[in-house]
């Protein structure tokens, strides 16, 4: 584990050179530059903290993702190796198998336009293949929805079913995990980020003669903005402590609700200026809005849980007090 002291300079320098950076690309050269696979590899808790974090503060998008995902399915991540991620707001394996031939459809970073493979898990998550498709069988399309700048592609992949091989369950399980946390690291990074700019406006907007920052409506909705991040770090820490696809699925669906409370807590305090494309507010809200979709959006999620609750009519203990 990463001390304190080294832990806080190495997240400054890295929110620092990523608001320096423009662009994918760019990001993804400084995440390079300062060992990003190294660190994953020796300390991937620490690692998936401090990047995602730096990245949902900032703003900034980076192709890490495939790279968590990839080393979570036993394959060393490299820069020309993509991953399938599943559909918005499905966790199930993007691919199927049907006689001899591999047909999937999903979602992935901006490294899958360059990408010399593409890494496909198929089949039920209970019984799953994996295969590595090569970029150039594959169709892959920027999506230009909500948030064009968070480099997001939609993909189609083919190939030959004798390619696959079967994979550990628990590999997949593991990769959504680590997934789920990633994400919702970097909502939380976001979060904060909204959080900090309303409160700026609050104390600069003046109104009667004083901050709207001293009108009581005003603090109520930056407080319960704040206490809804901290819930989510809480939260966060817990996945950490507790590593298991239980926690990691709380974090992931806590953090979509966070979001959105945060969103909506620092629009009001906003305004009209939180409207308009002039304040950087829209950054981070769009960005959010895009990444609580991925391994599952928090209604999907809590859903899925509700049902496994039902079935099975016991309640897991996720977190050992």
């Amino acid at each position: 584990m990463i001390d304190a002291a080294d832990r806080a300079a190495m997240e400054e320098s890295l929110r620092a050179a990523i608001a320096g950076a423009e662009g994918i690309a760019a990001i993804d050269e400084v995440l390079r530059k300062l060992e990003w696979l190294e660190l994953l590899s020796a300390e991937p808790a620490d690692a998936i903290e401090i990047v995602f974090g730096a990245l949902g503060a900032t703003g900034g998008a980076a192709t890490a993702l495939d790279d968590v995902v990839s080393s979570a399915l036993g394959h060393p991540p490299r820069s020309d190796l993509a991953v399938l991620l599943p559909a918005f707001a499905a966790w199930d394996p993007p691919g199927r198998i049907d006689g001899d031939a591999l047909h999937a459809q999903g979602l992935a970073t901006a490294r899958a336009a360059t990408a010399g493979e593409i890494l496909v898990v198929c089949g039920p998550a209970s019984e799953p293949w994996i295969a590595c498709v090569p970029g150039r069988d594959a169709e892959v399309r920027a999506v230009h929805g909500i948030d064009p700048d968070g480099g997001f592609h939609a993909v189609c992949a083919q190939g030959g079913a004798a390619v696959a091989t079967r994979l550990d369950p628990a590999a997949w399980q593991s990769a959504i995990a680590l997934g789920r946390r990633a994400i919702a690291h970097q909502i939380a990074g976001a979060s904060r980020a909204m959080l900090a700019l309303a409160r700026s406006h609050a104390l600069e907007r003046v109104q009667f003669d004083r901050p709207i920052a001293r009108f009581q409506a005003v603090r109520h909705r930056l407080a319960d903005a704040l206490v809804a991040v901290e819930a989510l770090e809480a939260t966060l820490t817990a996945a950490r402590e507790e590593p298991n696809p239980d926690t990691a699925a709380l974090a992931k669906s806590v953090a979509g609700r966070t979001a959105r409370s945060v969103a909506a807590h620092c629009q009001q305090v906003l305004a009209g200026i939180g409207f308009t494309t002039e304040h950087p507010f829209h950054r981070f809200l769009k960005r959010t809005l895009a990444l609580e979709g991925l391994f599952g959006s928090a209604d999907e999620i809590v859903l899925d849980v509700g049902k496994r609750l039902l079935a099975t009519r016991s309640v897991p203990t996720l977190i050992e007090l």
